[in-house]
């Protein structure tokens, strides 16, 4: 039987005993944690994936309709339904170009989501070992692997601002400020 499987996996809080321990406690919670923003986002990704097929068949089926719009004549009867048409097509792709955008937004909140799990499994693998917990290289090479996750400029100040000392909510007010203020530059595929 191996280490792990002879410990005890579940809380003992309600009843502690001699085997009590706050750092299995933290664990638990941590792993938890970890595997609900896992499941949440394994939810999410079907109903997103539907909706991206959705929206990018719908954006195809815009283009057709908009081109056979142009072919129509522009005089009588048809030329102002050409023009109603036209202006309608037109909302609806910007409706479809807006929508994608916020697909975009999208990923990166899941990408984001993933690499904080994925850091709550190595923090709850770092507390549960005896040998690294009183480490402080040990510490300090969590924080190096969880620093290297994030990809943008304002989520490693965010990052390096709690490391120096920075409340934790301030320095994500203001990375949250920074990325508002970068909500233009989405790149569109």
């Amino acid at each position: 039987m191996t280490k792990e499987s002879s410990q005890p996996r579940g809380t003992s809080a309600h009843m502690p005993d001699l085997n009590w321990s706050q750092v299995r406690e933290t664990v638990l919670m941590l792993e938890l944690a970890a595997v609900q923003i896992e499941s949440a986002m394994k939810d999410s990704n079907a109903s997103v994936e539907v909706l991206t097929d959705s929206f990018t068949t719908m954006a195809s089926y815009m283009r057709t309709i908009a081109d056979t719009v142009e072919t129509l004549p522009d005089d009588g009867e048809v030329g102002v339904a050409k023009r109603n048409l036209s202006g309608v097509s037109g909302h609806v792709s910007g409706m479809v170009h807006q929508t994608i955008i916020a697909f975009q937004f999208y990923d990166k909140l899941v990408q984001r989501l993933a690499h904080v799990g994925l850091s709550l499994g190595d923090l709850s693998d770092l507390v549960s070992d005896p040998r690294r917990l009183f480490n402080p290289g040990e510490w300090v090479g969590l924080q190096d692997k969880i620093k290297t996750k994030y990809t943008t400029r304002e989520e490693i100040a965010m990052f390096d601002a709690v490391m120096q000392g920075v409340p934790v909510h301030e320095a994500v007010d203001k990375f949250m400020a920074d990325m508002k203020d970068k909500s233009d530059d989405i790149e569109l595929f």
